[in-house]
């Protein structure tokens, strides 16, 4: 959603991790500061001129014996400098550098920073593996290009299959220990404007918010190799896709992306305040099975924690929640299918694949579904 890694997150979740501070506000970079028109395929790719952005993607998989897999990859990309700062460096560095001509600079140098995630739960054998790739942007380590869209960290990598798809269809692949996944993922529905047109207001400081939108279906298929065995896998993925040059104020978030079986769609992501509060600027979007969609605020959305995990560590997390939706029909229970799917990065965070079953007298969303959840601000870093 808004980054599990908490690269938009306000500058000590930087201070946390494997990069220096880089500070809040993204000076020189362009500001989000209302609705825009998108354009697709185009804004499936890269937009350099805000500071970061992401490409996400998580989903349950099935293979043909019937075992179950929860899957996340997820792109981030961090610009180190502003276009015109990076131009006025480039300057000074010609003009100041002793026998080094002008404007020369290192193929090494980069103006960009990525990061990658990835983990899969093996709900049979009740196991959780994550991993995490970063690369400069540049001779080749890690990058994204458009059109077509291919963005990568070594050989982790989400590329598009042919172009001028609005909806999208494209190829995901990444390995860690004991699990390597490639899919085909095509979309089944067109890209669904969060927020006010696209338009995502995290707080109401001016350019505290973000470009997001979500594609709540894409079927995907493809393999997976478990410990050197291949196995056929099918199923139901979620893309999520921001951008923005702003930075968070609030402690932490939960997200919830609920796939129902009736065919409806459900996103919403909690901000907390550091006081343990939740955010009014808390929203989400609610598709119904005919694509149609409505924009849901705070007081829209009841979330209620009935159990927690705790971490080897002794951290708490949310582990069951009742979700209802009153004006859409939704009351639900949402339990992840494993407890354990904290991803331990920096910062660490869970992010996790969740069953949905109908909660209360059952006459609501009695099919139920499955979803992600992630949770980031819950534990010191």
């Amino acid at each position: 959603m808004i980054a599990a890694l908490g690269l938009a997150a306000a500058s000590d979740g930087w201070a946390a991790g494997p990069l220096p501070d880089f500070g809040a506000g993204g000076v020189g970079f362009a500001q989000v500061s209302g609705p825009r028109v998108f354009e697709f395929p185009r804004d499936h790719g890269a937009h350099p001129q805000y500071r970061q952005e992401w490409w996400y993607f998580t989903g349950n998989l099935e293979s043909d014996a019937g075992e179950r897999f929860g899957f996340e990859l997820t792109f981030f990309r961090y610009g180190l400098m502003a276009a015109g700062a990076a131009t006025a460096g480039k300057a000074q560095e010609g003009a100041g550098g002793a026998g080094r001509q002008a404007g020369a600079e290192s193929a090494w140098r980069a103006r960009q920073i990525y990061m990658a995630h990835f983990a899969v739960t093996d709900v049979g054998r009740q196991r959780f593996r994550s991993a995490e790739k970063l690369s400069r942007g540049a001779v080749g380590l890690a990058g994204a290009e458009n059109p077509p869209l291919r963005v990568w960290v070594d050989d982790w990598v989400v590329e598009e299959v042919g172009q001028g798809a609005v909806a999208g269809h494209w190829t995901l692949h990444a390995a860690e220990s004991g699990y390597e996944l490639t899919l085909d993922a095509e979309a089944l529905e067109a890209p669904v404007l969060n927020g006010d047109r696209g338009f995502s207001a995290k707080s109401s400081e001016p350019g505290s918010a973000s470009y997001y939108y979500s594609i709540p279906r894409v079927a995907v298929h493809g393999h997976l190799v478990r410990d050197g065995k291949t196995i056929a896998v099918h199923g139901l993925a979620w893309m999520d896709r921001e951008w923005g040059s702003g930075s968070l104020e609030q402690q932490g978030w939960d997200w919830f992306a609920l796939q129902l079986r009736d065919g409806s769609s459900l996103m919403f992501y909690s901000l907390r305040n550091r006081d343990g509060s939740h955010d009014l600027h808390s929203a989400g979007t609610w598709v119904s099975p005919t694509g149609a969609s409505r924009p849901l605020a705070v007081g829209d959305v009841q979330i209620d924690v009935l159990d927690y995990w705790k971490n080897p560590r002794g951290e708490r997390y949310p582990a069951k929640w009742r979700v209802k939706v009153p004006a859409v029909g939704v009351d639900v229970e949402v339990r992840p299918v494993l407890a354990d799917q904290e991803l331990t990065t920096a910062p660490r965070y869970w992010e996790g694949a969740v069953d949905v079953v109908a909660a209360g007298d059952g006459s609501a969303q009695k099919a139920g579904g499955r979803g992600y959840v992630e949770l980031v601000g819950y534990v010191a870093q």
